[in-house]
């Protein structure tokens, strides 16, 4: 039996990866910090079928323990800063946990055992204010967030360490991808959400930032497909994940509002404060070496993720109580 560690385990991709690692036979390690609270929503149905370790990127000791103990074939870092307006609030936190963290896990790697094949969760925010569209691998970074300066220096750390000890250390640079798992502070949530909740009356609008922001957007389900598959091929290499579709965030407001049945022009308001001091205005990735090289391709469309998100507010809100509500 395979075994994988994933850390960040507890958050969308996690949840994902494990189900898809469960369901091909894999032993499944879920790395979670000792937290005076403890969110297991997303892998609650998992949870009587992998086993979760504690350890932390901010401690070097317990990650070089928790591989001695684990023993992985293959280790996921998944665990991030992942928000990033809040990358301005903490920006050295920010890079403590996105950065060396990275260097920490895969110098432990390189103490306990060089064979384990390692994946790196990269970003298309590192490309920021774009070079060349669309984007691929080998496109110029130019970050524009401390969370995207971080994702630079953990990737290209990747790199290095690859280069340098001839570790199997693969980075996905994944654009966004989303589900019903999706964090509520992200807009895409943020808005399957609120429509839920304008929907059953609990809220009268939405407010949002930048209606002109465009992004790839994929379905969180079919990238971790694509991470399990760098890690099972001859070479390590870097990958772009992405659709190749770029959208607005208007685009996926209206759609969500029309598939509730409401006119989302009654509903939005925008608030200049939910904006960026430096914005991201266009991302989109072009993964053609992902579909040749690893055989990938996103299966969900841009249309179905986004009523996905919204049904399953909807159908969430339904079940809970009011008092739940805002």
């Amino acid at each position: 039996m395979r075994r994988a560690l994933i850390t960040g385990v507890t958050g969308q991709d996690g949840s994902y990866l494990a189900e898809l690692l469960l369901d091909r036979g894999y032993a499944v390690f879920g790395l979670v910090r000792r937290a005076s609270t403890e969110n297991f929503a997303r892998i609650e149905h998992l949870r009587d079928r992998m086993t979760l370790v504690q350890a932390d990127l901010l401690d070097q000791l317990s990650l070089i323990d928790v591989l001695e103990r684990t023993q992985p074939d293959e280790v996921y870092n998944l665990a991030a800063m992942s928000f990033v307006p809040s990358s301005w609030q903490q920006p050295v936190l920010t890079a403590e946990f996105d950065a060396v963290g990275v260097t920490r896990l895969l110098e432990a790697l390189r103490l306990v055992n060089r064979r384990i094949r390692f994946y790196q969760a990269s970003s298309s925010e590192m490309f920021g204010q774009v070079r060349e569209v669309p984007q691929r691998e080998t496109t110029p970074f130019h970050p524009r967030s401390p969370y995207g300066v971080a994702k630079v220096y953990g990737h290209c750390i990747t790199v290095n360490y690859r280069e340098s000890y001839d570790l199997f250390a693969c980075s996905g640079i994944l654009f966004n991808h989303e589900s019903p798992r999706r964090g509520r502070e992200f807009v895409t949530r943020k808005i399957s959400d609120g429509v839920a909740r304008i929907k059953h009356g609990m809220e009268r609008d939405l407010a949002l930032g930048n209606l002109d922001a465009q992004r790839d957007w994929g379905f969180a389900g079919d990238y971790v497909q694509a991470m399990w598959l760098m890690l099972q091929q001859d070479a390590p290499g870097d990958y772009v994940v992405a659709t190749g579709e770029t959208h607005s965030v208007q685009e996926f407001a209206e759609l969500a509002f029309a598939h509730a049945g409401l006119d989302w022009g009654k509903h939005v308001r925008l608030d200049a404060a939910l904006r960026r001091p430096a914005e991201v205005d266009q991302l989109i990735g072009d993964a053609s070496k992902a579909r040749s090289v690893l055989g990938w391709q996103p299966t969900v469309p841009f249309r179905q993720l986004v009523e996905m998100m919204v049904d399953a507010d909807v159908a969430t809100l339904a079940r809970a109580p009011r008092r739940d509500s805002r």
